[in-house]
């Protein structure tokens, strides 16, 4: 009998525990642009709320300006993001200043100016989807398209 009446007073208790929810699932993020076939994809990382180039990412931009001296490319598409741990606003803005950086670099190393296409896109066209608030530093770079 006892065992019976603990056994009640246990489901009794468990009944009023809520029940552990898991979160939703993520929305799924926009499409990102894609390149047109044959066009050559280079990305330079950034650091978190940084949007100057580093040692590697002026080795990027090298290899991206040896190939368009090299010919046969008419226009450089530069693109900058960002995570999403800070604000729409200023994530806008911080994607502008990475692709302004990027540019100016590549104009430096010979791309004629009026060949360089520049915008950014904020937290849009996340590499790795995160929910918002999330430092991913493979969504903090700029992808620079021949």
């Amino acid at each position: 009998m006892k065992r019976a009446i603990i056994l009640f007073s246990l489901l009794a208790l468990a009944a009023c525990v809520p029940p552990v929810l898991m979160p939703p699932p993520l929305p799924p993020g926009p499409a990102a642009a894609i390149p047109p076939a044959g066009a050559r994809v280079f990305t330079v990382y950034f650091g978190w709320n940084r949007s100057q180039i580093g040692a590697s990412g002026m080795a990027v931009l090298q290899q991206v300006a040896a190939v368009y001296s090299a010919g046969g490319v008419a226009s450089v598409r530069v693109t900058g993001h960002t995570d999403t741990s800070g604000s729409v606003r200023y994530n806008q803005r911080l994607s502008d200043r990475r692709a302004r950086n990027v540019s100016e670099a590549l104009i430096r190393m010979g791309v004629p100016p009026q060949a360089v296409a520049v915008g950014g896109v904020g937290e849009n066209e996340l590499a790795v989807p995160t929910a918002d608030g999330v430092r991913e530093p493979r969504n903090r770079r700029v992808t620079v398209v021949e």
